[in-house]
């Protein structure tokens, strides 16, 4: 995705304290979560949450917002897939 495409985009942040407490911003929805592993859908990619402990003290899809508390030991991101076309027309440009 460009950046020209992003701009129009919800702001993302991301703000971890003391690996206790994270909040997020720019969430569109949680796919799965329990105690180890909280998985979001932002429009920067796929936000997942690894842990102990772990539960959600706010969602709030209208603004975007998720704030999760527990041990938290990573963060990591899946790029949102190029939805510029069909498997083949991709293949055959």
């Amino acid at each position: 995705m460009t950046d020209e495409k992003r701009t129009s985009l919800l702001p993302h942040n991301c703000i971890l304290e003391d690996r206790k407490k994270l909040s997020v911003s720019g969430v569109n929805d949680v796919g799965s979560f329990d105690e180890e592993t909280i998985i979001a859908s932002t429009e920067y990619g796929e936000l997942t949450v690894k842990g102990e402990k772990l539960h959600i003290t706010k969602l709030s899809l209208e603004i975007g917002e998720l704030c999760i508390e527990g041990r938290i030991s990573s963060l990591s991101y899946a790029d949102v897939p190029d939805k510029s076309g069909s498997f083949f027309s991709r293949v055959f440009r």
